[in-house]
């Protein structure tokens, strides 16, 4: 399929390691972003148009395990948590920002259909 991209290629092409980009496919994959083949001809494709697809629920998928604060994740050993007044403030933060990525797609941040594929390919031959 044209929308299929190799995971060895998105690795390659910014810079990070396979095993790191794998384990984000799987996460893109169990929350249904995309789809994953394996397989000589596999990769990663968008399972929805990218006009449907939230930046804001996509990185919420993705940054659930990593709180903006100790506090807000399972280990609770910061010292001043019982009297801290950030917590709240901080709460609110987050979720405004992730509420205003709600407000964009996909297909928002990417441009013009064909426009991004194609800088990322010049990208990529001049990488090589």
């Amino acid at each position: 399929a044209p929308d299929r991209v190799a995971t060895s290629e998105i690795a390659k092409l910014f810079q990070i390691s396979e095993n790191h980009l794998s384990k984000i496919a799987t996460q893109l994959t169990r929350e249904e972003f995309v789809i994953s083949e394996r397989g000589r001809n596999g990769g990663l494709t968008l399972r929805h148009p990218a006009e449907t697809i939230s930046v804001g629920a996509v990185l919420r998928s993705l940054k659930k395990d990593a709180p903006v604060a100790e506090c807000f994740g399972g280990n609770k050993t910061c010292l001043i948590l019982p009297v801290c007044g950030l917590r709240g403030p901080l709460a609110d933060a987050q979720e405004a920002f992730f509420a205003t990525l709600d407000g964009y797609s996909l297909a928002d941040v990417l441009g013009p259909r064909g426009t991004m594929a194609a800088m990322l390919r010049i990208e990529a031959d001049t990488a090589q």
